[in-house]
C-alpha cells in the first residue's frame, strides 16, 4: 500500500517544515558541479509542493537558503540566486494551478533586487489561493529572526509603546517573521544529517523531528507521505503523561 493511501486525514499536521539538504553530496556522487544538485534539487521542491497541495496541508515551510550560505563560494552563491530567480518565474504557473498560496521570511535586503522584486511579485499574485501557504525561508536564520525580534521589542520599549512586564511567549511570538503562520508540528531533514542548523529554534519547540537518509534531490511524493505517516504514528504529549493524553 502506499504511504499516501495510510494518510489519516484527521491526523494530518497542521504545518510541516522542511531543511532541503544534500543537493552538494548528490552532485559529487554523480560527479558533477554542485550547482546541478541545487538545480535538480528544484524538481524535488516541485514534487514536495505538489505533494502538500493534495493531501490538504495548509502550511508548508522550505529551508530554502540560510544567513550563513552566504559564506559559500561566490560562484555557487551567484548560481543559486539565479537558479531562484529563474524557479520563481516557471513555478509560479504551478502554484496558481494547484491554489497554493507564497510568502517568505527572511533577510530580504540582502538578496539581490531583480530577486526581491520577482519574490514580491509571485507573492502578490499567489495572494488570493486559499490551498496551501508555501513559506520560503530565503537568507534566514533562527538567531538572526530571534535578534531581530528583540531589537524591535527594545525600540518599542524605548519609545514607550510597550513595557518589558508586558512580554511573555505570546507577545514575543508577535515579534517574530513566522508571527501569522502556526508552529510547525513536523520537520523533515534530509541526507542524513542530525542538525536544525539554525532554522526556526523557537517555533519547533515542541515539534516532531524525521530524519531520512534520503538525499534532496531524490526526495519525491511517497517520502514525504513517509513523514507524515511516521508523525501520525507518534504520541505527542506536550509535557504530560500518556494517560492524560489519553
Amino acid at each position: 500500500m502506499l504511504y499516501k493511501d495510510q494518510i489519516i486525514k484527521e491526523k494530518m499536521p497542521l504545518h510541516v517544515a522542511i531543511i532541503m539538504d544534500g543537493n552538494g553530496r548528490w552532485a559529487k556522487n554523480k560527479g558533477s558541479q554542485r550547482i546541478i544538485g541545487h538545480k535538480r534539487g528544484v524538481k524535488a521542491v516541485r514534487e514536495t509542493v505538489e505533494a502538500a497541495a493534495e493531501i490538504g496541508l495548509k502550511y508548508l515551510t522550505l529551508y530554502a537558503f540560510s544567513t550563513e550560505n552566504w559564506s559559500r563560494p561566490a560562484n555557487e552563491i551567484k548560481g543559486l540566486m539565479s537558479l531562484l530567480l529563474a524557479t520563481l518565474k516557471t513555478e509560479t504557473k504551478t502554484l496558481l494551478e494547484n491554489n497554493i498560496r507564497l510568502v517568505s521570511i527572511g533577510n530580504f535586503e540582502s538578496l539581490p533586487n531583480n530577486l526581491q522584486k520577482e519574490l514580491s511579485k509571485t507573492i502578490e499574485r499567489t495572494a488570493m489561493n486559499t490551498g496551501t501557504t508555501l513559506n520560503l525561508a530565503l537568507s534566514y536564520s533562527s538567531r538572526w529572526e530571534i535578534i531581530q525580534a528583540i531589537k524591535n521589542i527594545g525600540k518599542e520599549i524605548h519609545s514607550g509603546k510597550l513595557t518589558a512586564e508586558e512580554i511573555d511567549s505570546c507577545r514575543f511570538e508577535q515579534y517574530l517573521t513566522t508571527r501569522n503562520i502556526p508552529d510547525p508540528e513536523l520537520l523533515i531533514r534530509t541526507s542524513g544529517e542530525f542538525r536544525i542548523s539554525n532554522f526556526l529554534l523557537w517555533q519547533i519547540a515542541y515539534a516532531e523531528l524525521y530524519f531520512t537518509e534520503t538525499l534532496w534531490p531524490d526526495f519525491r511524493k511517497e517520502d514525504f507521505y513517509k513523514a507524515i505517516c511516521n508523525f501520525q504514528m507518534r504520541e505527542r504529549r506536550f509535557g504530560k503523561i500518556s494517560e492524560q493524553c489519553k
